[in-house]
């Protein structure tokens, strides 16, 4: 059977050429006659490989030793509990800003811990959903820190442009956003992300924190959650999710050979250019985010005959392109195009597309 194009917004595709690495190392990595899954974490040779992992993705983000890099388990969800138990100090307040379905479930949790203040920033624009510039976000002193997430996966909307807040501590959402595009690690005070989008498989989330930020520390914390524990143990204070951050590492040289996060930029800039493109000039096909605000990893979509989503869907499938479907929340289409889908991809789904109007519409 021949490999499905993979739109899935998580677990999400994977490049070919790692799945064939891990294909060849799965019974004997590293020569070492057993798998990465099956050797201890505290052995050298795990170890070594972890440094390397931390290295290369230093390399891709331009990260500064004075950020600390922590691979962590319990999803994207854990640092929604995380990051308010490890951050608040001074006010017990946050700032959270919100643009989606992601950033107001991190709201929800928050509310456990703290008082946050919610900042809606979704508007409407000439009749489409857009975010309000972060110059006009009506922003608190008097609180520990400012929490959004870039990319909504569910909406297909994103915040574009970077946090520039002097002295905020500002924490990031970057689960379908990182290593997408090139950021300035330095407007921000932590970066997380699950790896199921951009990274590999799910089972680990990289947290990206500047050092000054272990210097707090809630008595209350869960081990398992504080940074400061997981800093000193190198991520290894319980048994890591080995495999997931071996296929991370893989990952990263992929990207690394590729040309690294400038070059990946330009692909996912055409891909989404070409998707957006095919969805604006059809009579059966529209998208209702401003253009300005439009994602470039999670494209969704509508049939203005919303009689034949279903028929498109199966069409798809029988075609090889595979988990299109819209998350229940708000229907629809969404192709998730992240860093390991080919152009290829797109433009089969674009082909597929056109023949689909012609024919049904």
């Amino acid at each position: 059977m021949s490999r499905i194009y993979n739109f899935s917004a998580g677990p999400a595709t994977l490049p070919e050429e790692v799945l064939s690495i891990a294909k060849k190392d799965l019974k004997n990595w590293n020569k070492m006659g057993a798998s990465v899954m099956e050797i201890s974490h505290r052995s050298k040779e795990f170890i070594c490989m972890t440094e390397e992992v931390e290295n290369n993705l230093r390399i891709l983000l331009n990260i500064p030793m004075s950020y600390k890099i922590l691979f962590v388990q319990g999803g994207a969800r854990g640092q929604f509990s995380a990051i308010p138990l490890n951050l608040l100090k001074n006010y017990n307040i946050a700032d959270y800003i919100c643009s989606g379905y992601w950033s107001n479930s991190a709201v929800i949790e928050s509310k456990k811990y703290c008082n946050s203040n919610i900042l809606n920033v979704r508007t409407i624009e000439n009749g489409k959903k857009s975010i309000i510039p972060m110059s006009h976000w009506c922003l608190n002193d008097k609180v520990d820190y400012i929490h959004y997430c870039p990319n909504e996966t569910i909406e297909g909307i994103a915040i574009h442009e970077e946090p520039k807040f002097d002295s905020k501590i500002v924490v990031g959402d970057f689960s379908s956003f990182i290593l997408s595009q090139p950021i300035n690690i330095n407007n921000y005070s932590l970066i997380y992300a699950g790896a199921q989008k951009n990274i590999g498989p799910s089972g680990i989330t990289i947290v990206i924190l500047h050092e000054k930020l272990l210097n707090i520390s809630n008595r209350i914390l869960p081990s398992f959650l504080n940074y400061q524990i997981l800093n000193k143990y190198k991520s290894m204070f319980n048994t890591p999710p080995t495999f997931s951050w071996y296929l991370a590492g893989l990952v990263f040289k992929w990207l690394i050979d590729k040309g690294g996060i400038n070059e990946i930029y330009k692909i996912n800039r055409l891909k989404a250019k070409l998707l957006y493109e095919a969805i604006d000039n059809s009579n059966l096909y529209f998208n209702n985010i401003n253009i300005k605000n439009r994602s470039i990893m999670n494209v969704t979509f509508n049939l203005s005959k919303i009689k034949l989503e279903k028929l498109f869907l199966k069409e798809a499938l029988k075609n090889g392109l595979y988990a299109l479907k819209g998350h229940s929340i708000i229907g629809g289409i969404r192709a998730s195009i992240y860093n390991a889908m080919p152009l290829d991809g797109v433009k089969k789904l674009i082909k597929f597309m056109l023949n689909f109007e012609k024919k049904y519409f």
